[in-house]
């Protein structure tokens, strides 16, 4: 029956989740000396700079969530 046939599915494991080790294409492609030599720059990544409008923006919102904590424990 429809019954039997849901209560099988659900017994067995259809969906065993992920690999335990994941893979990577670019992991794959260079030595490790790459990734160890590698600089990473906070105000440069992805081919675009970080602007003085972005900055004042996360002072802007870091600055919200401040007053919206402090509003929430001291009322």
């Amino acid at each position: 029956s429809d019954y039997e046939q849901l209560g099988y599915n659900l017994r067995i494991n259809l969906f065993q989740g992920g690999p335990l080790k994941s893979r990577s294409l670019m992991r794959d492609s260079y030595t490790l000396d790459v990734f160890q030599k590698a600089v990473i720059d906070p105000r440069h990544w992805h081919g675009r700079t970080v602007s003085e409008l972005g900055r004042w923006y996360e002072k802007y919102f870091l600055d919200l969530n401040v007053q919206k904590a402090m509003k929430e424990k001291y009322g």
